[in-house]
C-alpha cells in the first residue's frame, strides 16, 4: 500500500473586481441569473452562466421541485441550455454564484457532484478544459482551470465513447 496525496491548483481573488474583465462579465451574468431562481424549499438561490467560444453566454438558475429529484441545479440548467442551443460550439467557461434568504453566502460556491460530472461530459465532448469561476454574494472568487482539478476521480470511461 502507498499513501498518495492529491492537491489542486486554483487562483483566488479577493473580489470579483480583480478578475479579468471577461471573467467579471461572466460572473455578473451568473449573479443576474440568481433572480430567476425558484427555491421555495431551500431558500438558497444559485445562478450560473456559461460562455461559449463564440462569445455567446447562456445563463441558468436552480429550479426546485416538491418532488426533490425533479429539480435541477443552476449549472446544469445553464450548460444544457448552451449545449441544446449551440451543440457544436466549445464551452470555454462557467461562472457560479449564490444568495440565500436567511444568511450571507460569503464563500465561493462549488458545483455539486452531479453538476461536476455534467461539466466533465462537455470537456470530454470538445476535448477542452472549461474554466470554472466560483463566488458567493461577495468576497473572494476562485478560478479553476478544468474539471480534473475540481473532480480528480471523475467518471470518464472511454470505452463508452465510440471512435
Amino acid at each position: 500500500m502507498k499513501n498518495i496525496t492529491h492537491t489542486i491548483d486554483y487562483q483566488e481573488y479577493n473580489s470579483s473586481s480583480e478578475l479579468p474583465v471577461p471573467d467579471q462579465e461572466l460572473l455578473e451574468a451568473a449573479r443576474s441569473a440568481i433572480s430567476t431562481s425558484y427555491a421555495p424549499y431551500s431558500h438558497y438561490h444559485v445562478g450560473a452562466a456559461v460562455k461559449l467560444a463564440n462569445g455567446v453566454i447562456f445563463s441558468g438558475s436552480n429550479q426546485e421541485n416538491m418532488a426533490f429529484p425533479a429539480g435541477l441545479c443552476a449549472e446544469r440548467v445553464a450548460i444544457f441550455a448552451a449545449a441544446s442551443n449551440s451543440p457544436d460550439v466549445v464551452i470555454e467557461a462557467i461562472a457560479v454564484s449564490a444568495k440565500a434568504d436567511n444568511f450571507e453566502v460569503s464563500e465561493p460556491v462549488p458545483p455539486c457532484g452531479m453538476c461536476r460530472q455534467a461539466i466533465v461530459e462537455y470537456e470530454m465532448k470538445f476535448n477542452h478544459h472549461i474554466r470554472i469561476i466560483l463566488s458567493g454574494e461577495k468576497g473572494k472568487v476562485m478560478v479553476i482551470e478544468g474539471m480534473d482539478k475540481l473532480l480528480p476521480f471523475m467518471f470518464r470511461e472511454m470505452g463508452l465513447v465510440k471512435p
